[in-house]
């Protein structure tokens, strides 16, 4: 018997390590490609007031009659057409996605219930207020523009946040520091004078009573 190990396949990367990778440019070629992909849609359907319904029939042709081109062109040379089991979508790349998506999903409503229901206000706080910009901001822009900001800020933000993590995370703690003690202000002399009337008027009531 031969000692030489048997060949075992590398593990391919999950769906959310793709994604994570493509907006932290670790995929230099993919994530040019998407940032290209967007700012093409944005461009075609803004600018020049193309409908979805016309873009995605223009795309659907492109796609079909290079396919057809290929596959003519394959013939013509005499090459193997390819096969169609290799251009299906494997069983573990598809419960790859769902996991994925499984995942982003149980994330969200994670984070919704620590918004709304834990007593982090400064968290709650910065949600509103992000809320409400949000608001604000869409009163200028259509959905397609907002799609196409939020593409370009995740395709950069996230890059320049790992790259300035440490600075980023030392800005943080002082605007976390001077909000709690600015709350811890506003406590002591508004909630602290509304107690003591609340209390004095406790007071005055107890005695009238007596």
């Amino acid at each position: 018997m031969s000692d030489t190990p048997e060949y075992s396949p590398a593990p391919s990367p999950s769906t959310s390590d793709v994604v994570k990778d493509t907006f932290l440019w670790r995929r230099k070629k993919l994530s040019l490609m998407v940032l290209v992909m967007a700012t093409a849609t944005w461009v075609v359907m803004e600018v020049y007031q193309f409908n979805f319904a016309t873009l995605a029939s223009w795309a659907s042709i492109f796609i079909v009659t290079s396919l057809f081109l290929w596959g003519t062109t394959l013939r013509l040379l005499g090459k193997e057409e390819p096969e169609l089991p290799r251009m299906e979508i494997s069983e573990q790349t598809a419960m790859e996605t769902a996991n994925a998506a499984r995942a982003w999903a149980e994330e969200g409503i994670r984070w919704m219930f620590r918004v709304g229901a834990e007593r982090d206000w400064f968290t709650f706080a910065g949600v509103v207020a992000g809320l409400w910009v949000l608001s604000k901001i869409g009163g200028y822009f259509d959905l397609l523009t907002l799609v196409y900001l939020a593409v370009v800020l995740g395709m950069t933000v996230p890059a320049l946040y790992v790259r300035h993590e440490d600075k980023v995370a030392q800005l943080g703690e002082k605007v976390k520091a001077r909000s709690r003690s600015f709350y811890e202000r506003a406590d002591e002399k508004v909630i602290g004078k509304i107690k003591s009337k609340f209390h004095g008027k406790e007071e005055t009531e107890e005695k009238k009573t007596e």
